[in-house]
């Protein structure tokens, strides 16, 4: 199990705005603009996972790919490790990206069809030149057996596993460079819920086992409760409400958490929505 500091920041972001302009209309054409990010504020601690709730539009994937840099912020502040991310040359995101990885939500999607498990889990430590050939051969067969796969699966292409596998090689791909953060964008919604356990444990063991940091992002309540140690709610590209799991499950401040607690297949408890 590796050591870490529940105490120190890993991730710190102040005040992200991010906005779109969504043109429509034939022949009249009109503009509207949508803020997909509305004054987001939230930080992570090493080991702990940040939950981002709410509904589809809400402003969460938007959110993950701002926070991986792969789109710009029109205002606000990133901090990793207390080191500032929004002013960073072509070298430094390269060392960050490293750092904070991502497992994506369609395992059928993100894995490229013409290369070998090995090529795929390879990749990765070839382009942040992270050892020579035996050293990085040895880091993939150690890591696909992390994830509950084999040697022998190494020489196998994607369409040859099911859904839930391939999530695995997914997350092998993201965790073999070592990061920090990993960012789950809804990682067991495309997957049977028969399968979905057995994802959401493996996550939890590493997160255990090598001191990851997750913010995890998801639709589903039901999920997220046995993932998260604290809950961000978004709505409308703000955070309506955010603290500790147990507090927002029991005494939910904002009437849209109540909405989605509500909204839980079997939850009998319902809270009132004013």
């Amino acid at each position: 199990m590796a050591e870490i500091n529940k105490n120190e920041v890993l991730l710190e972001a102040k005040g992200l705005y991010k906005t779109y302009t969504q043109t429509s209309g034939f022949f009249v054409r009109k503009q509207r603009v949508i803020k997909a990010l509305n004054n987001v504020s939230l930080l992570i601690k090493q080991g702990e996972t940040l939950a981002i709730v709410g509904e589809s539009g809400s402003g969460k994937s938007t959110l993950a790919r701002c926070l991986l840099q792969l789109q710009a912020l029109d205002q606000g502040e990133l901090f990793f490790k207390g080191k500032t991310l929004t002013s960073l040359d072509v070298k430094d995101k390269k060392h960050l990206k490293r750092h904070i990885q991502m497992v994506f939500q369609d395992p059928y999607a993100s894995l490229n069809p013409r290369m070998k498990i090995e090529e795929i889990l390879e990749e990765g430590l070839v382009i942040h030149d992270l050892g020579d050939k035996e050293v990085r051969q040895a880091k993939v067969r150690s890591m696909i057996k992390k994830v509950g796969l084999t040697v022998p699966d190494l020489k196998k292409y994607p369409h040859q596993f099911s859904g839930g596998q391939r999530q695995r090689i997914g997350i092998a791909r993201a965790l073999i460079v070592e990061p920090e953060l990993v960012i789950c964008d809804e990682p067991v919604s495309a997957l049977d819920v028969s399968i979905q356990a057995q994802i959401l444990l493996l996550l939890k063991d590493l997160q255990k086992e090598l001191g990851l940091s997750y913010l995890f992002i998801s639709h589903d309540l039901r999920v997220v409760r046995h993932m998260a140690d604290k809950i961000a709610v978004m709505h409308q590209g703000k955070i309506v409400e955010q603290g500790f799991t147990k507090s927002i499950y029991e005494k939910p401040k904002a009437n849209y958490t109540r909405e989605l607690l509500n909204a839980i297949p079997g939850n009998h408890f319902k809270f009132k929505v004013s």
